[in-house]
């Protein structure tokens, strides 16, 4: 079986990660990347298609992706493989990170949206 390698997420060039801590045992690089970088596979571990969706397409939303897609090797593996290829104006590595920011942002803000509505009241419930 072929190694896998674990990304070293806090020492990425280009990559601004001081504010955010990784779980570098969480996400794991797959062998079969490009030498540029510009296409590489990823392994999340503990994830499942409700992430595997999210991330795929907020990452295929970046311009500068060609192709993002994942995939669940097998049903009883709790394993996520994601798939990026860039256009070579970023790497694949960056927009891995790009995506993973800019979910997160997206998920803070329908929170924050979702608390202040309740919060605000003027809602009416109905009992099943």
């Amino acid at each position: 079986m072929a190694e896998v390698t674990d990304i070293p997420m806090e020492n990425d060039v280009d990559v601004d990660v001081s504010e955010q801590e990784y779980d570098t045992d969480k996400i794991r690089l797959l062998p079969g990347s490009s030498d540029d970088g510009t296409a590489s596979s990823f392994q999340i571990i503990d994830e499942d298609h409700t992430l595997g969706n999210a991330l795929r397409y907020i990452i295929m939303k970046n311009p500068e992706v060609e192709f993002c897609g994942y995939s669940i090797p097998h049903p009883s593996e709790n394993k996520l493989n994601v798939r990026i290829q860039t256009y070579g104006n970023i790497t694949a590595l960056e927009a891995l990170h790009q995506g993973m920011d800019n979910l997160s942002e997206l998920c803070t803000h329908i929170e924050e949206t979702f608390t202040e509505k309740v919060e605000a009241g003027g809602y009416a419930t109905t009992e099943p």
